[in-house]
């Protein structure tokens, strides 16, 4: 039952192929487009090749790439462009996964209401202690693109989980 769930929402953003993202930038209208993939690998010719494709089913243990494109398709510069990203439900975010040219990159353990660093995250145990947040604790990735990103330009970032 868990499997062909986890399937349905695979597929689910595979057809919709945009994610529930918040993005903040001033004049300029920034564009959002987010695929899931998951690496393959082949051999041809006696060359080992991986490559990137479509989940069509992915079972647990499966390493999923999420990739998010952002592109000012407004006339102005853009800068200071935020995007806020869940972290899919039953997957586990890869610790040092997360990546974005000219991005400031920190996470959430509360559904998105706060994010800070990974070394500064913190959550209360069972026993009421504060402890370190574990990677597969997070629940949202926020970058922040310090960039400057011109009229027509486009940047990329993402991270990977692993489905349980």
């Amino acid at each position: 039952m868990r499997i062909s769930r986890l399937v349905i929402i695979v597929n689910l953003f595979i057809l919709l192929g945009v994610f529930s993202l918040g993005v903040q930038a001033a004049e300029p209208t920034i564009k959002v487009k987010s695929i899931a993939e998951i690496e393959v690998e082949a051999v041809n010719n006696g060359i080992k090749e991986i490559t990137r494709s479509s989940p069509i089913k992915a079972v647990p243990g499966t390493e999923v790439i999420y990739t998010n494109t952002f592109e000012n398709v407004g006339s102005e510069t853009a800068s200071d462009i935020v995007i806020n990203n869940p972290i899919p439900v039953d997957t586990e975010y890869k610790a040092g996964s997360a990546f974005g040219k000219e991005c400031e990159i920190v996470f959430s353990v509360d559904g998105g209401r706060t994010f800070a660093e990974a070394g500064n995250l913190k959550v209360k145990g069972a026993d009421g202690n504060e402890y370190s947040a574990l990677p597969r604790q997070y629940t949202h990735i926020r970058w922040t693109y310090k960039g400057q990103l011109a009229a027509g330009q486009s940047g990329e970032l993402g991270f990977r989980a692993v489905i349980k």
